[in-house]
């Protein structure tokens, strides 16, 4: 009963509890009390937020993501070449049995151990494989870590491992001891190369050739400048014009290598780096699909080595497809290196030449560390070898046999080896006359004196060589190398082509331009009525082939320009002069002849569309209601003209001669926003091409005389001041009526491929 009662007061309580109003979060009420007074136990979110993100930052960056400048790894790395020495036994281990031994000293999981070791195992240069590791040119994945194995090359076991230079630091559980960064005595970086993403940062380090980094250490050992290029296992040709040395900033452009087998048909045999043959197979089709090449059949042979067929067809050769195959595939592709590594524990961004020097100089170290070690263990064997000849010699052994004591034997001992002291480089210690108290009766009484001068005169000559190592580092170190690259170097020679002159100049590729080499198969529509142009407007007037990658200029007949990305529908405006295919380094020239709205003159201008920015409006005169176009023609070159003419008012009754006759010819080309030349001043009913014979009749008297003509045309730039008065001078003209010269004014002339267009009526 006692339970239930207090079972039913707990109960009331609660219910009470709940009908209570709850309390609105106050932001202004954190780190106070009751009283209104500041708390020491308040925690801010922001105060844990930025402790915890720089700690979390801090950890992707130096024990994740960025290698060490030291010894080139990853901690994952690190710690699985370090779990494989342990295991080495000239054997081959089971690859889940090396992640297994690898978590040891890797806090997280198999997967992620697994993965590295993988990466690690296709490079092909510390660890050695046996089964299914993948394949780099396809893509393939690996088999399971259980069906796998793998052991340490030889050449890893040379120059990364040195446990005595070796500096150690416990594991994240305190339980084994593992290496803070191997005493490497080569860039593992540079050969490898390294990509890898952190908090605020990333690092990608392109791989280099073996034989040239060590080429590139002993130059820098030798003090001389270094310049090493990357070497990508994938081959191909690399543009490495603006490599920068690899720092920052830098890039690289790889090509896959082509070849052409008929003349319809083309082979790919190298790829560039970081693609595989299955996405750049990808890469083709889809430029296929979006019509930016033409291939017709696509097969992959790819075996050991890298065979693409790419068929084309009968209609595409391959010296037209192979430019497009690079612009618009990835047989083309653009590498920014950007070397970012752990430095002094903090991250750095160095150049790969810095890389070079600085392990250079490490492997110097890292030797230099080695003789000194070699010297004090030769130096040791030395003593003792001379202790023990003196000790069994001079038979200070027997000292001991009347001692009663083990205080009193040591002392003995060293009372007999007073006298020699001298011949010793170091100080006899107690530790000294203890190992010579260890020795066996038996070895004393077989002692060959003859074969122990031959040990301590092996041991002289062994030092004696170590020390001259040591007072000639650098000169031993170029020679270490030279043996590295003796021993190791067959077998890896370059595979990436450098594109270079034939004095050895770096060039950079031929440009492509993609608007230039993309396949034309799409056709250019335009709807004048409603104004809308595009690929898909099949049913309307077709203007000319294009590409999906292609621009249009459009006239408007309010004198206003544009330049257009093409689409497949998009507005133009109502009734357009002109909608063509724009390219940049158009040589088109247009003939124009327009009404200023605010003076009434007549104007006439010869000019080019430059550079222009896409989307943008330009007008083509100064806007106002009553400025109009009278006449619009566009021709290949400055060597054709229009020869035009002006029908002036015919209801002017002061005017004589209503007919104006005009070559463009006589205009010099300027740009699109010049005011032009004024034509007349007079009031303008139309403005037509002139009849051929008139044309043939202009073109022969410039031909007989080649000065300007006598008509002398007022040429207004915009800055021209209008309220000036001045009637302009006439042209000379043949005054002829408009049945007779000219089509009648309720014919309309038909546009020919949108090159000229005649506008009637004021």
């Amino acid at each position: 009963m006692a339970d239930d009662e207090n079972t039913e007061v707990e109960e009331s309580d609660v219910s009470e509890k709940a009908n209570e109003p709850v309390p609105r979060f106050d932001p202004e009420a954190l780190g106070q009390d009751s009283a209104g007074k500041n708390s020491d136990d308040a925690i801010y979110v922001d105060d844990m937020y930025g402790d915890w993100f720089l700690d979390y930052a801090s950890y992707v960056i130096l024990e994740r993501a960025v290698p060490h400048a030291d010894d080139g790894l990853k901690p994952v790395q690190r710690r699985i070449l370090h779990s494989m020495k342990e295991l080495e036994d000239g054997r081959y281990n089971k690859v889940a049995n090396v992640i297994g031994n690898t978590m040891k000293y890797h806090p997280h999981g198999d997967a992620s151990i697994g993965d590295a070791m993988i990466q690690l195992g296709q490079k092909d240069l510390l660890i050695d494989t046996q089964g299914n590791w993948g394949n780099v040119l396809t893509g393939d994945s690996a088999a399971a870590p259980r069906y796998i194995e793998a052991r340490l090359t030889p050449f890893a076991l040379e120059v990364i491992f040195s446990p005595k230079v070796t500096e150690w630091a416990s594991s994240y559980d305190g339980r084994n001891k593992e290496p803070v960064t191997f005493p490497v005595k080569f860039p593992v970086l540079l050969a490898q190369g390294a990509e890898g993403i952190a908090v605020g940062l990333s690092t990608k380090i392109l791989p280099h050739n073996f034989n040239e980094i060590l080429d590139a250490m002993i130059e820098a050992l030798r003090k001389n400048s270094v310049n090493l290029l990357p070497d990508f296992p994938q081959g191909g040709i690399a543009d490495c014009t603006d490599y920068n040395g690899g720092a920052r900033g830098g890039r690289v452009r790889v090509r896959a290598r082509i070849e052409k087998v008929k003349k319809h048909l083309l082979k790919i045999t190298e790829i560039p780096f970081g693609t595989t043959t299955t996405s750049l197979i990808d890469s083709i089709l889809s430029a296929n699909d979006k019509s930016k090449i033409k291939i017709s059949k696509i097969e992959d042979n790819t075996a050991e080595f890298v065979e693409i067929m790419v068929h084309l067809p009968s209609a595409v050769s391959a010296e037209d497809a192979l430019p497009a195959l690079y612009a618009f595939t990835d047989c083309e592709v653009s590498l920014a290196p950007n070397a970012c590594v752990i430095h002094n524990n903090h991250p750095q961004f160095l150049s790969v030449n810095d890389l070079v020097k600085s392990s250079a100089n490490l492997t110097r170290e890292f030797l230099r560390q080695e003789l000194e070690i070699k010297l004090s263990e030769l130096q040791e064997k030395w003593h003792f070898a001379s202790l023990e000849k003196i000790f069994i010699e001079k038979r200070i052994y027997r000292d001991i046999e009347k001692e009663e004591t083990w205080e009193g034997v040591i002392a003995a001992v060293d009372k007999g080896l007073k006298p020699y002291v001298k011949i010793f480089k170091r100080v006899v210690t107690q530790d000294d006359i203890l190992r010579l108290l260890e020795i066996k009766i038996k070895r004393i009484s077989k002692y060959d004196s003859f074969r122990a001068d031959e040990l301590i005169k092996g041991f002289e000559d062994e030092i004696e060589e170590v020390e001259a190592y040591l007072a000639q580092i650098t000169r031993y170190a170029v020679r270490y190398l030279k043996e590295l690259k003796k021993k190791y170097g067959k077998g890896r020679e370059r595979k990436t082509e450098i594109s270079q002159s034939e004095n050895g100049e770096l060039v950079p590729f031929d440009k492509i331009v993609a608007s230039q080499v993309v396949v034309a198969n799409e056709t250019l529509y335009l709807n004048r009525k409603d104004g809308f142009a595009g690929f898909a407007l099949k049913k309307d007037e077709s203007i000319e082939k294009c590409s999906t990658l292609d621009d249009v200029v459009v006239f408007g007949k309010d004198g206003v320009m544009k330049v257009m990305k093409v689409a497949d529908k998009m507005f133009v405006g109502k009734s357009p002069l002109r909608v063509a295919v724009f390219r940049r380094d158009d040589q088109k020239v247009y003939n124009m002849v327009y009404r200023d709205g605010k003076s009434g003159r007549l104007y006439a201008k010869k000019f080019k569309v430059g550079g222009v920015t896409r989307d943008k409006e330009y007008p083509l005169f100064k806007g106002h209601s009553k400025s109009r176009i009278f006449f619009f023609a566009v021709h290949d070159s400055e060597k054709k003209n229009s020869n035009i003419l002006v029908h002036l008012d015919p209801e002017l009754k002061r005017v004589r001669e209503k007919v104006i006759e005009f070559d463009f010819a006589w205009l010099e080309v300027q740009g699109r926003g010049v005011k032009g030349s004024t034509l007349t001043a007079h009031k303008v009913d139309r403005v037509v091409n002139a009849p051929r014979e008139i044309s043939e009749e202009v073109e022969k008297e410039a031909k007989e005389d080649s000065s300007p003509p006598k008509t002398e045309i007022k040429k207004e730039s915009p800055s021209t001041d209008e309220s000036k008065k001045t009637e302009p001078v006439k042209p000379a003209v043949k005054n002829e009526s408009p049945s007779s010269s000219v089509k009648s004014k309720n014919e309309k002339v038909a546009p020919k491929d949108q090159g000229t267009f005649d506008f009637e009526g004021n």
